[in-house]
Formats: structure tokens, C-alpha cells, sequence
């Protein structure tokens, strides 16, 4: 059993036993545990793919599944049949945040899964932060430095504000954007035709306090409830991603129908206690995690310092941000390791016995600080954008953490999808065995 701690760069220690070999997760009524007991050769069962949260960090998701075409245009050419190479291998997906948003432009166009990567490679390698947010000046008054304004002394000015600013940013340009960007009426044909199982967003409810999950499938399926956490089955829409991916304090909440009930929502990293878990439920029998941010920091990288200064409320926010889409996949790996090492004291008849089912779970997460590399672009950002962030710390080093999820410019998109395909190309021989299973 390998502890967290020796994961390697870039990767979660879930090929347990033997190097880059399959890892499996057993299931037991809502939850999965991950066993290094011996198992039946990696399954052929339908594969998921889970895209989690992290903003502008989303990226390098993008580059992931680069990387991905690239390996299923080379078997292609190997097996002499082009049609591998379109053919879609994730026929579960299942997104979170800006994860949501890969994930449904990635199903709206999985008929064609080169075409439908291509498009994704276009839109994230040529970003601008206006395509997201409103970035010039009257855009960013109106809405951040009123918010800072309310947050600091709006008491003061409470019967001022006729409107009571909702967020740091606009983002009604990422509307636009989505409504050009992803045709949703495709995924029920494409569903119904088999070429997908299930795809399935999150949000989390601020009226509730529930986590929720929407889901769209080709066949019925029961929805599932938790303890704070809850499945609901709907056609997913536009206003389902931008709830998805509204990051708490930057954008606005939306209004969703929830059982009949309409309820604010934000983003979906919040109060996500097991992000595996839908893509179970939905049938998924393997699963390739594609995280926004390294799971674990080597202590040997942080920088010693006699006497910290304080930190900026950048530092904070990050951390806090970190909190909500890092952390929460981590500690659910955790928890499985755990529950694991409980299930290998069982003897070995009684386990045969369960009615658990092994799923092979493949995670590739940045193998590079994602903040760091944020350092070296925040002047890409307008300068408006850029002089609101610094009036938080978000512009030198230490509150590079919060400018690393609002970077949505092509500079440093385009350095985290190059990170993506080559962490992914690292691992080649893991994810063809992956891909063959399909």
C-alpha cells in the first residue's frame, strides 16, 4: 500500500502493486474504495471521464485530451482503421466547475472525438479574459470595486446601492460564449444513439446547502440521495454551466429549478465530498480523473522563511480556492485508501463474497505548480483586471494562487495545454492501456 505522500509528480498513487498497472475501486452502495487485491484482467465496461473544477486552470484538461486524440490517432493508424481515431472512449462524462463546461462542449460534439477536441484546443489556445468576464474599466467598476466598496464600508452606503453588486466579475460574456460554443440539443441525439451513456454536471445549492448533481442519459435511471447530496435527472442546459462554474465571491449564482423548488447555485467544487462517485452511479466501470492542480505539494518545495509576513487576502482566497477544488478529490483518494486497508484484513473468503465491483481508475493532475505559472502571466492580464487583483495581493507570488483561476488568456492557457499533453504523454503506456479497453 503506498501512502500519499509517495505519489509521483503528477500523479496519485493509484497503480498500486505494480508500476503504471491497474488500480481497482470497489463499490459499496454510494461510495468506492480502491483495493490492491488481485482482480480479473482491466474491464471492458464503459469508461468515464471526470473533468474537475479550477477556472482558467481548466486548460490543462484541454491538453490532456490533446494528447489523448493524438494516442487514438496513432492506434488508428496502427490497426489501419480510421475510424478509432473519432470513435469516442469516454462514453460516461461527468464535469465539475470549468470541468462542466469541457465536459459538456466535449459530449456536445462526441460523434467526432478529434473534431470535438480540436474545437475545445481552438477556444482555450486562443482566450481573452473578455470572453469570460467583462475586463474594461466600466466593467470591472461596476462590478468589482462596487463589491470590494460593499464589502469594506457599503454599510455605510447600503441605501446608495439600488442594485447590490452580486460578484467580483461580469461574466455574462461567458454566456455568449456557451451559446456559440456548445449546441446542448446534440447531447439527447447522441445519447440516443449510443454514442454516449450519461453526462452529468454539479452544482451546489446556496439556499439548500445540498450538493447536487443533474445527469442525462440514453436509458432511465434512478436518482440517487445522499447526505447533503443528491441526483436529479435533467436535460443539462447553459444556465446549468454557468451555475457549475460560478466561483464563489468571483461570479454571480444562478437560479435552477431543483425538484420543483428554484434555488440559487454556485460552483459545483463546493461541498463536493465525493467527486468519483457520479460517474459510478452512472455505470462507469473505469474512470480517467483529469484533476485542475496537484493533489500533493512535496514539502521539499515550499520555500523556507524565517519570518512570514502576513498573508494578502489573495493568499487567502487562493488557499480558500484551493480548499474547494483541490482537496476534495484528494481527501475522497484518501478516504478509499483507508477504507481499503480495512477490507484487506478481511480473509479472503468473505471478500469474494461482497457484492463489491473493481473499476480501473487511471488520474493525471499537473506535474507543475499551477500557480507558479500563473506568476509569469498575470501581465497578460487588462489592465484593468490587473490593478483590481492587485489591490487584493493577487499580483506578485504569494496571491498567484487567485490570479491562476481567473487567467483566461491564451499566454497561459496555452503553457497549462502544452503541461497537460506532455504529463499525459509521460504516462503513454498507462493511458493506451486505458484506451484498449475500449
Amino acid at each position: 500500500m503506498l501512502p500519499l505522500s509517495h505519489a509521483r509528480a503528477g500523479t496519485l498513487p493509484l497503480s498500486v502493486g505494480r508500476a503504471d498497472g491497474p488500480c481497482y475501486i470497489a463499490c459499496m452502495n454510494d461510495d468506492a474504495v480502491i483495493t490492491d487485491q488481485p482482480g480479473p484482467t482491466p474491464r471492458r465496461g464503459p469508461a468515464g471521464l471526470i473533468l474537475s473544477g479550477g477556472g482558467a486552470r481548466a486548460a490543462y484538461q484541454v491538453g490532456v485530451l490533446k494528447a489523448i486524440a493524438q494516442l487514438q490517432r496513432e492506434r488508428a493508424a496502427e490497426q489501419g482503421n480510421s475510424r478509432i481515431a473519432r470513435r469516442n472512449p469516454f462514453p460516461i462524462v461527468v464535469g465539475t466547475s470549468a470541468g462542466a463546461i469541457n465536459a459538456t462542449a466535449f459530449a456536445s460534439g462526441a460523434d467526432d472525438f478529434q473534431e470535438a477536441v480540436a474545437r475545445m484546443v481552438y477556444v482555450w489556445e486562443n482566450f481573452s479574459a473578455d470572453q469570460v468576464y467583462r475586463s474594461q474599466w466600466a466593467g470591472v467598476v461596476k462590478t468589482g470595486a462596487r463589491w470590494l466598496t460593499a464589502l469594506s464600508i457599503g454599510w455605510t452606503f447600503r441605501k446608495w446601492f439600488k442594485a447590490k453588486p452580486k460578484s467580483l466579475f461580469d461574466n455574462a460574456p461567458l454566456a455568449e460564449l456557451l451559446a456559440r460554443m456548445i449546441d446542448t440539443s446534440r447531447i439527447e441525439r447522441l445519447l440516443g444513439n449510443g454514442v454516449l451513456s450519461a453526462l452529468a454536471v454539479t452544482v451546489s445549492s446556496y439556499s439548500s446547502g445540498q450538493h447536487v448533481t443533474f445527469y442525462q442519459t440514453g436509458r432511465p435511471l434512478e436518482p440517487w440521495t445522499r447526505s447533503q447530496r443528491l441526483a436529479i435527472p435533467e436535460n443539462i442546459s447553459i444556465e446549468h454551466l454557468l451555475a457549475s462554474s460560478a466561483i464563489p465571491f468571483v461570479f454571480p449564482a444562478k437560479l435552477l429549478n431543483l425538484n420543483g423548488r428554484h434555488e440559487y447555485c454556485g460552483d459545483g467544487s463546493m461541498r463536493q465530498l465525493a467527486p468519483i462517485s457520479p460517474a459510478i452511479h452512472l455505470g462507469a466501470q473505469r474512470i480517467l480523473v483529469v484533476g485542475a492542480g496537484r493533489m500533493q505539494e512535496p514539502v521539499d518545495e515550499q520555500p523556507a522563511v524565517e519570518e512570514p509576513a502576513y498573508p494578502s487576502l489573495a493568499q487567502i482566497a487562493g488557499h480558500a480556492l484551493s480548499s474547494i477544488f483541490l482537496d476534495g478529490l484528494a481527501v475522497d483518494i484518501e478516504r478509499m485508501l483507508r477504507v481499503n486497508k480495512t477490507l484487506s484484513l478481511l480473509p479472503v473468503e468473505l471478500r469474494t463474497e461482497t457484492a463489491l465491483r473493481p473499476i480501473d481508475v487511471l488520474v493525471i493532475s499537473p506535474s507543475q505548480r499551477l500557480d507558479a505559472i500563473a506568476t509569469r502571466h498575470i501581465g497578460s492580464l487588462p489592465t484593468p483586471v490587473r490593478a483590481l487583483l492587485a489591490g487584493v495581493g493577487a499580483t506578485d507570488a504569494r496571491g498567484s494562487a487567485l490570479a491562476s483561476y481567473l487567467l483566461f488568456e491564451s499566454t497561459y492557457t496555452r503553457e497549462l495545454i502544452n503541461l497537460g499533453f506532455d504529463d499525459t504523454m509521460t504516462r503513454k503506456e498507462a493511458v493506451l492501456g486505458f484506451l484498449r479497453q475500449s
